[in-house]
């Protein structure tokens, strides 16, 4: 998933102050960016933090220099750019796909139905182009052209079942450095990452 930053010109740590929601994908995508320019340590935060909690506070913060900078989904903030109430700055992706399936149980009976209906909602999704557009376009307030740009951009699982062992790596090893979970002893073992999944996938 592509995560637009819009602010002010943000290509060094000069952009000191991250507006967030905290805890969100705001906030950790923060720490992303931080890593892949070399700014995050361990022994100090990488970003002044100014906690905004809606979409609407965030682009407030930016444009009344509250914060520098915040890093939101693409095509949400899309039409905050095009009308030039923000400005798109740079964007990075997030290591990991934008939705999870979580339940408390792996072996909960439902579960076999349940991913049977997501894969059949993928599939007419995918089959109905135009349907697809239209839902997008008005129900979540999307252009038509940003909803045919979107899902261009876009990859549906063809099994929505299972998860990969290195996503499971990838996004402790974010939320750790991010602070959202605990450092604790790093994840060694393929058992230590097994006793996380409760559905594994092996491509």
């Amino acid at each position: 998933m592509s995560v637009e930053l819009a602010g002010k010109k943000c290509c060094s740590k000069v952009c000191r102050n991250i507006a967030i929601n905290i805890f969100s994908g705001s906030y950790v995508m923060g720490f992303v960016l931080a890593e892949a320019y070399g700014w995050l340590k361990s022994s100090e935060m990488p970003f002044e933090v100014v906690p905004c909690q809606t979409f609407m506070r965030l682009r407030e913060a930016v444009n009344n220099s509250t914060a520098d900078f915040f890093m939101w989904e693409h095509f949400t903030s899309k039409r905050y750019y095009d009308n030039g109430q923000i400005r798109r700055i740079g964007e990075i992706y997030t290591p990991w796909s934008s939705w999870k399936i979580v339940a408390r149980y792996e072996h909960d009976t439902r579960l076999p139905d349940l991913f049977e209906k997501l894969n059949q909602g993928v599939k007419h999704f995918e089959a109905n182009h135009e349907e697809a557009v239209q839902y997008i376009s008005t129900a979540l307030d999307y252009s038509e052209e940003d909803a045919n740009s979107w899902l261009s951009t876009v990859k549906f699982a063809k099994d929505v079942q299972g998860v990969k062992r290195s996503v499971i790596e990838e996004t402790v090893k974010t939320l750790q450095k991010a602070g959202v979970l605990a450092n604790g002893n790093p994840i060694k073992t393929a058992e230590e990452v097994d006793n996380m999944i409760g559905i594994s996938r092996a491509h």
